[in-house]
């Protein structure tokens, strides 16, 4: 553990890194997209759910309706500043701290939100990128919840939990290239 139990990237040891032959299907859309009234409609009509970016966890939250579990940076792709009061309501559930640099997905990030579902929700703020916290909230969440994230410029996804969306995930963390602590990577 790092500065006030904050997880580095090499605390809870595996890093899977996205190899550059990934990152096309990374970016493809998986779930609807939606945006303005239409997308507010379905993030109130939401019961369990997850939400990773900070302007849809933001988005979420002034419209009086939380996710379980909201994952930000502090940063959008806009570089629009995020006032650290934004998520005040869902950090006061419950609050980690993650190191996950761009272009890997840490055992520190997945195991905390991991956590967070187990202990009834709360906030993950990351240091680095949180782009790949949809994967670990599709991996962490119920069958039968939803994970919602913004695809910047376009609005935002709403993908089902379930057994193929499980297993979708699984394949593409197989597809990433694992490395562990200490093997000299």
């Amino acid at each position: 553990m790092t500065r006030a139990g904050t997880r580095s990237a090499s605390s809870n040891g595996r890093v899977w890194i996205v190899p550059e032959a990934l990152r096309p299907t990374l970016a493809e859309k998986y779930g609807p997209v939606f945006t303005g009234d239409e997308a507010d409609r379905r993030i109130r009509a939401l019961r369990v759910f997850g939400a990773c970016g900070d302007r849809v966890v933001g988005r979420a939250l002034a419209l009086g309706h939380p996710p379980l579990i909201g994952i930000v940076d502090y940063r959008t792709r806009r570089g629009e500043p995020i006032p650290r009061d934004s998520f005040r309501a869902l950090g006061a559930r419950r609050t980690l701290r993650v190191v996950n640099p761009a272009g890997q997905l840490t055992e520190a990030l997945r195991s905390s939100v991991r956590d967070l579902v187990a202990s009834g929700g709360g906030l993950l703020e990351v240091d680095g990128e949180e782009d790949l916290g949809s994967l670990a909230l599709v991996e962490a969440l119920p069958v039968g919840a939803t994970v919602i994230y913004g695809i910047p410029g376009e609005g935002v996804s709403f993908v089902l939990v379930d057994d193929v969306a499980k297993a979708h995930v699984r394949n593409l963390v197989a597809q990433m290239e694992l490395r562990r602590p200490g093997n000299g990577d």
